[in-house]
């Protein structure tokens, strides 16, 4: 059973934590995170979500996912890294890009730069069916041909543009 803290429109903690898939209390919202993360050619790495996700399976992202209980937003995006794609990042090398208000979230987007291989084989779940590094072209070809979960748009406003991510 995984629980995530709750917290109020402007990030104040309610004290109370959340079982994930119930329905989140009016008013209150879980964290969740986005990590992009970025080579020195300028490329992204994009995962192909696993068959066995119950939402969007095969499609294609940025790893990402829900801060659990006790975490804030930078562990919660170096946790996920780790559980889906098997990379230990440098804490100190990542960048808070943007925050949203999503209905019943709080979603932080984070980059942290990363040269080297990814081998899967060191993550801790199954969420990931393979990875590539990408151009931001090809990102948005992803998104155009309807391969990329769409609420990732917001990528080519927030890190693309910038060319700093």
């Amino acid at each position: 059973m995984e629980l995530w803290d709750l917290y109020t429109e402007n990030r104040t903690p309610t004290g109370k934590t959340h079982v994930r898939g119930e329905k989140v209390p009016a008013g209150c919202y879980h964290l969740v995170v986005h990590v992009w993360i970025r080579n020195a050619k300028g490329e992204y790495l994009i995962s192909q979500r696993a068959a066995n996700r119950p939402t969007f399976p095969f499609m294609w992202e940025c790893v990402g996912g829900s801060v659990v209980a006790g975490e804030n937003s930078l562990d919660g995006a170096i946790r996920e890294v780790k559980e889906e794609v098997g990379l230990d990042l440098d804490s100190s090398s990542g960048k808070l890009v943007r925050s949203f208000l999503r209905t019943d979230s709080l979603l932080d987007v984070w980059c942290f730069p990363y040269d080297g291989d990814v081998p899967l084989e060191n993550a801790t779940t199954d969420e990931v069916a393979q990875v590539k590094w990408m151009t931001p072209a090809q990102v948005r070809g992803l998104l155009e041909s309807h391969k990329l979960v769409n609420t990732l748009a917001y990528f080519f406003t927030e890190l693309d543009q910038t060319g700093k991510g």
